[in-house]
């Protein structure tokens, strides 16, 4: 009977301890995250120049830009860049580029000085088409050259021995092919009856183009952001599903949901223009674009950039995207994305085993999301953020913890860097959400 007993009891202390242990939701590191967040750029040119790239950069935290070689800008101009902030560059063919051999040269500068991220496909060769091997193709025209051309790309790639680490980033708007070349697929499968035989390689990440309004879309909505990230078919933009899953041109198949959840995926544009006319001010915008980077993020996406950094002199009507006006001072978005980036990184660094950290919050919201994200000093931030865009409305929550918590500071990114409470000895927190972000800084 005591033997009995004691192997009982060996048995609760085991079960006990691991379910201590795999209490709570692990967290994600906030080096992570803020390494998500980028933004379109022509760095030097198009009214651009680099001292005041270089400034707005680190003004707004942002750590990375989206960048080709259609602008003409020195390489020189994005290693020094990367040298004064640490932003990376990913590094495409963009509007009508198909010179592969240019694109490998360059990005390997790029990457022997630590300066490159990714190398992008061809932008959007439904608007721009492209002129490959002499034969033109895209837009309404066959698309076996736009095919053609990222085949040669991703080969040429991982043939190099200093480009084969980095990843190729896909063609954006795939879902716009005339004729079923596999662009939906990263490698096409067997068995799939496409133009191209199967196991062709395209690239290693799925590339959209998922502006959080549409025409189909248009004006505020509560989940604006959220939604517009989804990879399934209720995203109400032009997202993962329509280009990978059934493009949305001619519904060729592609990946099945269960794939779309896990496929490797990154955004190189999105964004909303300030639009009065749909309520969307420039302090709208500020909230959106915070949300923006959070969802995405939460919802599987490796990288996003917003477009756009700056008012481009030869595209004034995009000014309305950006961070910062044609004169290059800063917009509301450029102030709040500031506020967000450096509450969160107070600290730099990545922790090698993050934590788990116990909390609920009771019948939470449709419209309320959470991340969890862990700084390199062991303390947690937790971030709660409302989509309340077309309602207009607010939810209070409450946060309830696992065990009492002797310091936490809340931050508000649209009013300054610093907490606007501290709370010590409790387990639980109650908050009023609408449509920004809201940070938590739990001491561990």
């Amino acid at each position: 009977m005591k033997i009995k007993l004691f192997f009982i009891c060996i048995v609760w202390i085991f079960v006990s301890c691991t379910n201590t242990k795999e209490r709570g939701i692990i967290a994600v590191s906030t080096e992570d995250f803020l390494s998500s967040m980028g933004v379109c750029t022509s760095v030097s040119r198009r009214g651009e120049n680099l001292d005041e790239t270089i400034a707005n950069m680190r003004y707004t935290g942002l750590r990375w830009v989206r960048v080709g070689y259609e602008d003409d800008a020195p390489i020189e101009d994005f290693i020094r860049l990367y040298e004064e902030t640490g932003v990376r560059s990913s590094y495409g063919l963009l509007s009508g580029g198909t010179d592969v051999e240019r694109l490998v040269r360059e990005a390997r500068q790029l990457a022997q000085a630590g300066a490159l991220l990714a190398i992008e496909g061809a932008n959007e060769p439904n608007n721009w088409g492209v002129i490959y091997q002499g034969e033109k193709g895209g837009a309404k025209l066959s698309w076996v050259p736009v095919a053609n051309l990222h085949r040669d790309l991703y080969l040429a790639v991982k043939s190099d021995e200093i480009l084969k680490q980095y990843p190729v980033w896909a063609t954006s708007e795939n879902g716009a092919q005339t004729d079923n070349v596999g662009l939906q697929f990263l490698t096409i499968p067997k068995g799939s009856n496409t133009l191209m035989p199967d196991g062709t390689t395209y690239a290693d990440y799925a590339n959209c183009h998922n502006y959080v309004s549409h025409p189909s879309w248009p004006g505020l909505h509560d989940n604006q952001t959220w939604l517009s990230s989804s990879p399934l078919d209720d995203c109400p933009v032009d997202g993962l599903y329509g280009n990978y899953g059934r493009t949305w041109l001619n519904k060729f198949p592609g990946y099945s949901d269960e794939e779309l959840v896990t496929l490797p995926r990154v955004t190189t544009e999105t964004g909303y223009a300030v639009n009065e006319r749909e309520g969307v001010t420039e302090e709208i915008q500020a909230r959106l674009y915070m949300n923006l980077y959070l969802s995405q993020f939460k919802r599987g996406w490796k990288h996003t950039a917003i477009y756009l950094l700056k008012g481009r002199a030869n595209e004034p009507e995009h000014e309305s995207y950006a961070f910062f006006t044609l004169e290059n001072q800063p917009k509301q978005a450029a102030h709040y994305m500031h506020n967000f980036t450096h509450i969160l990184a107070a600290d730099n660094g990545k922790l090698q085993h993050l934590s788990r950290l116990d909390y609920t919050i009771p019948n939470q919201p449709e419209t309320t999301h959470d991340l969890l994200l862990q700084k390199s000093n062991g303390n947690f931030m937790l971030i709660l953020w409302g989509e309340r865009f077309g309602s207009n409305t607010t939810d209070d929550v409450r946060i309830k913890f696992g065990s009492r918590h002797e310091n936490i500071k809340v931050y508000d990114p649209t009013i300054d860097v610093y907490p606007a409470h501290e709370i010590h000895n409790t387990d639980k927190l109650d908050l009023s959400l609408s449509n920004h972000p809201i940070i938590i800084e739990i001491y561990n």
